[in-house]
């Protein structure tokens, strides 16, 4: 997503950050097979995970879970006020049907790398699309 704001010249007016839901992993890169994937795409992938915090649905507009399971447990920490900011991240794809979990790409070999990031792109690209639409930018 960072590489198609910053190919819109949107840097300015988008701002972006990823999180997990759980706490393992925090202050990690990418995992080197997604970064290498990505790479290959001109992608430079520069974020440290993170955990997700209740007080994120505030600081954004858009909260997306990649599967049911993170889905679930940022239903749990929305509140009744932020539900609507919650969205499944391929949803934004309509070539996905509605409800679609990103696949884990870590039992894919190389080319689930390369699957997972071309499913990633078109949500991006969609909801891209959206937020530039909706938002009037």
């Amino acid at each position: 997503m960072l590489h198609l704001i910053k190919e819109r010249g949107l840097e300015d007016q988008i701002r972006v950050d990823s999180a997990g839901t759980a706490s393992y992993h925090i202050g990690e890169p990418a995992d080197s097979r997604s970064a290498a994937a990505a790479k290959r795409r001109g992608i430079h992938l520069p974020s440290r995970a993170r955990q997700f915090q209740a007080e994120d649905f505030e600081e954004f507009d858009y909260v997306l879970a990649c599967d049911r399971s993170n889905y679930s447990n940022l239903k749990s920490l929305a509140g009744l006020h932020n539900e609507d900011k919650l969205h499944m991240f391929l949803d934004f794809d309509p070539s996905n049907p509605p409800g679609t979990s990103v696949p884990d790409p870590y039992y894919g070999g190389d080319q689930g790398f390369e699957t997972v990031l071309d499913m990633c792109e078109s949500a991006c690209q969609q909801l891209l699309d959206h937020i530039v639409q909706e938002h009037n930018l």
